[in-house]
């Protein structure tokens, strides 16, 4: 197939369209697709159904060329059809078989067909590398095959919505990949701070649903959201997709029920776990819901049953809250994703960095990351500064990732319509798009990748209160030193480093990406010694600004 292994070749439809008196186990044309791409597989049913959506559950039986299977949902496409979606690392022809519930329509049971799957050969990572997953130390993420993963988040909840247009999509897309983000958090499903089915939740393609119980589905909503959401992955970053919002004043529980919400579920899972995605419960859900218990606990355990290929699953927790401190059981969750808090003043502030430490350090180790912060230009505050120091002291502290935000961006916003009931801001995507903050997290991303960043370990020993450090002991030390008055150029005094050590120090402009070279800083002691005197930089910081130091073991000649 030409073009199989092209970045924008995310699907490969195979169309298996059966007419009437074709026998049921028949088997269907062949299908080809490279590792991890996904290809699509298409059924047309024989007989009507009055209530597809409803009372028609299909499901493929994928068998690997090594005997393995894998059971992945179909899910209707409207009209007489259905669909599913597959995607394998596994080079060789897959086998697979319909089940459907109604076993007497022949066009959706017992259907019988093959896919090929070659070697990819293209630079998407995500098909090169495979998806994300939590890695083998649980403190961080890699691809499938152990390539460590960094994820450096944007926040785009509400851009599925037709204020958004496939042109501006594209547009932010490439913005962002241009930056270094490597995921999108984005809502699929009923959006916070809106009303119930509100105009502003459409798309292109109207409604996700026809019926506030969810008990209907609209697939020309989920056509353009395909679009989008393919899009994304094209373009190399991880679509991290929220279901629903979980707030008291938009709670998608209370509004449209447990059963709605596994109907909501069952779709997106169907359309989109053959995608390198992460899945996201629900946004903020409150303190009041125990993880382990609950509707929202029962819904995770129906995603992590039906999800065939067993995604990254969390639940985006309401500011200043994690998951890890909850009762209960947490065990369906992968990752726990740690609230912020939208003031600027308080953003920076000790809470949040608490929470996030605390969840931390319970067993058995999750990744943790802050997957919502002040968004930058929100209320005309959270600028640039705020969201380097919030970046620096979140991964310096032991955050798994960061996920930024920025007003305008993360409802869609265009002029003369916010996006929101309540106006936030009067910020739009494209004004939005441009805050220098996206670019200066970018830069610290590039930084880090520089390094083993993924075996960093918080050192709070090696700084003084107020600074923050991370490193490899005897191999690198980075330390953050936030902004003090403008007439005290200090440096960060740096202490209990390995004393043997010869190390080459430098200062990383946080703002600029620009590197000064402060030269070596000898051993303080002799190989050996237990203890050293906290090293002193003789040379002021460049100008009274943050800034990131970086020492890293110096190579013998």
């Amino acid at each position: 197939m030409n073009g199989m292994n092209s970045v924008n070749s995310v699907i490969v439809v195979l169309s298996l369209v059966l007419g009437v008196g074709v026998p049921a186990a028949a088997a269907a044309p062949s299908g080809q697709t490279a590792a991890n791409v996904v290809v699509e597989v298409s059924f047309q049913a024989e007989k009507p159904h009055p209530d597809p959506f409803g009372q028609i559950d299909l499901e493929v039986v994928f068998t690997e060329p090594g005997g393995g299977s894998r059971t992945v949902p179909a899910f209707w496409a409207g009209g007489d059809q259905w669909k599913a979606r597959y995607a394998s690392p596994v080079i060789g022809v897959h086998l697979y078989r319909t089940q459907c519930s109604d076993t007497t329509d022949a066009g959706l049971h017992g259907v019988e067909g093959q896919i090929e799957v070659s070697p990819y050969t293209g630079p998407n990572a995500l098909f090169r590398h495979g998806p994300i997953r939590v890695d083998a130390e649980g403190r961080h993420f890699a691809h499938a095959d152990g390539t460590p993963f960094f994820w450096l988040g944007d926040t785009w909840w509400k851009n599925l919505c037709q204020r958004m247009t496939w042109e501006g999509f594209q547009e932010l897309s490439a913005d962002r990949k241009a930056k270094g983000f490597s995921v999108i958090q984005i809502v699929c499903g009923p959006y916070p701070d809106e009303g119930f089915f509100e105009p502003r939740w459409e798309n292109e393609g109207g409604m996700p649903s026809t019926a506030k119980d969810f008990s209907t589905v609209n697939p020309a909503y989920f056509e353009f959201a395909d679009r989008r959401l393919r899009h994304i992955v094209d373009s190399g970053m991880v679509p991290a997709i929220v279901g629903a919002w979980g707030r008291r004043d938009c709670d998608a529980m209370q509004a449209i029920g447990n059963a709605g919400l596994k109907r909501h579920w069952r779709n997106l899972v169907a359309r989109y776990a053959a995608y390198p995605v992460v899945w996201i419960l629900a946004g903020e859900i409150g303190d009041e819901v125990k993880w382990g218990s609950g509707p929202w606990a029962e819904l995770a355990a129906y995603v992590r049953r039906i999800d065939p290929y067993h995604r990254p699953l969390t639940c985006h927790t309401s500011p200043g809250q994690g998951r890890r401190g909850a009762d209960g059981d947490v065990s369906m969750i992968d990752f726990d994703m740690v609230g912020g808090n939208h003031d600027a003043p308080t953003a920076v502030s000790e809470k949040t960095l608490a929470i996030l430490t605390a969840a931390r350090a319970q067993l058995p180790p999750m990744p943790v990351l802050v997957g919502e912060t002040c968004y930058e230009g929100h209320m005309q505050q959270g600028f640039q500064d705020v969201q380097r120091h919030m970046f620096w002291m979140y991964l310096l502290s032991g955050a798994a990732g960061h996920t930024y935000g920025a007003a305008g961006v993360w409802h869609a916003s265009v002029e003369g319509d916010p996006g929101v009931a309540n106006v936030y801001d009067w910020t739009t995507w494209q004004e939005g798009m441009h805050y220098p903050g996206s670019t200066q997290l970018g830069l610290g991303k590039k930084l880090l990748e520089q390094y083993p960043w993924w075996r960093f370990e918080p050192h709070p020993e090696w700084v003084d209160p107020g600074c923050y450090a991370a490193g490899i002991p005897g191999e690198v030390c980075f330390v953050y030193q936030p902004r003090r008055n403008i007439y005290n150029w200090d440096g960060p005094v740096v202490k209990n480093l390995d004393p043997g050590v010869e190390w080459l120090a430098s200062y990383f402009d946080p703002a600029t990406g620009r590197t000064f070279d402060q030269g070596v800083i000898p051993a303080q002691a002799e190989s050996g010694a237990t203890e050293a005197q906290p090293v002193v930089f003789k040379r002021k910081v460049p100008s009274p600004q943050d800034w990131v130091l970086v020492l890293e073991r110096a190579k013998p000649e």
